[in-house]
């Protein structure tokens, strides 16, 4: 993956969700990562977005999250939005292909809100 394909894909997901939400939302800072349990990803940090934005346009956003997946090569097992703590505000988009000793963690979980901080949007489960 070279550093112009990130800066691209930031770019289009970040207007995408500006045009969708209909007011400025900022894509900051676009990772991907390794972790050193076997977890790999991307990370999107956002400002502007909150928690209702992503309740009300949940359908709407799931193909643009799909997309940058896809565009990324990641095959992400869950796609989940980190919250601040006590707060409505998005931290973070997160596309997450989950290890064998993590996935079980999602796995027991359910609902849209399994943790104060966590807000799943998709999670695939093993069949």
């Amino acid at each position: 993956m070279i550093t112009e394909e990130l800066l691209i894909n930031r770019a289009a997901f970040e207007e995408k969700v500006r045009k969708l939400i209909g007011r400025p939302i900022l894509l900051i800072e676009l990772d991907m990562f390794a972790l050193p349990c076997g977890c790999a990803g991307i990370t999107a940090n956002t400002r502007g977005l909150e928690v209702d934005d992503i309740e009300v346009f949940e359908p709407q956003m799931l193909p643009f999250l799909k997309e940058m997946a896809a565009n990324l090569g990641v095959k992400s097992t869950v796609t989940f939005a980190r919250i601040v703590p006590g707060s409505s505000i998005v931290a973070s988009l997160n596309w997450r292909t989950l290890c064998t000793r993590c996935y079980p963690e999602f796995a027991r979980s359910e609902g849209k809100t399994p943790r104060p901080d966590l807000y799943i949007l998709q999670f695939e489960r093993k069949k």
